[in-house]
């Protein structure tokens, strides 16, 4: 601080009292250039601290410049992968659904078709096991037929063959009686007794 200007008043007093307030004055004044030295030699430390604070804060700041702007190409290479990915990741999800939508359709189309076999051949093993049980049933009726006709001759060749035997069986009496007798006649004949023999 530049010390305060007084004002000189002429006085006409002791000139060594002024040689003394001269002197007093002269060693204020070196005081005050001695502090005002040491102002400016503080300031310009302050000066060169704050240059050289400034000349790093720049170097900082052009480093971090730098690391945003590698930050900010990373970024973008990662964002044009993801996206590029991504983009491929559709494409194929979307060729895989029209793929499966496609299958699912031939597939109901397939089991349309089934269903209706399936249909038509249910219908036709019904139709086959009707005219089967039908066929069988004829054939049990023409069997149990059969067998009341075969039953029926049956007896009437027993009855045929049982009259047959019985006249037979007469005959053969007869003819057995009268060669009995003949040859009792003959036995007697020879005077021999028949049922001695």
């Amino acid at each position: 601080m530049p010390p305060k200007k007084k004002t000189k008043k002429t006085t006409k007093k002791n000139p060594e009292r002024s040689e003394n307030d001269l002197e007093a004055k002269y060693r204020r004044s070196v005081l005050d250039v001695a502090i005002l030295q040491d102002h400016i030699a503080f300031q310009r430390e302050s000066v060169k601290k704050v240059q050289s604070d400034r000349i790093e804060l720049r170097r900082c700041l052009r480093h971090t410049e730098q690391k945003l702007q590698h930050d900010t190409q990373d970024h973008r290479d990662v964002h044009s992968d993801v996206s590029r990915r991504y983009n491929a990741m559709q494409t194929e999800m979307t060729s895989k659904v029209q793929r499966m939508e496609k299958e699912v359709s031939q597939l109901s189309e397939q089991l349309v078709m089934c269903q209706q076999e399936l249909s038509k051949e249910t219908r036709e093993r019904e139709q086959v096991e009707r005219e089967k049980d039908s066929v069988i049933a004829d054939l049990q009726h023409q069997l149990e037929h059969m067998e009341t006709d075969y039953e029926k001759i049956l007896h009437e060749n027993l009855d045929s063959l049982s009259s047959q035997l019985s006249a037979a069986q007469r005959g053969w009496e007869d003819e057995s009686s009268a060669a009995h007798q003949k040859y009792e006649a003959l036995l007697s004949e020879f005077g021999l007794n028949a049922r001695n023999i």
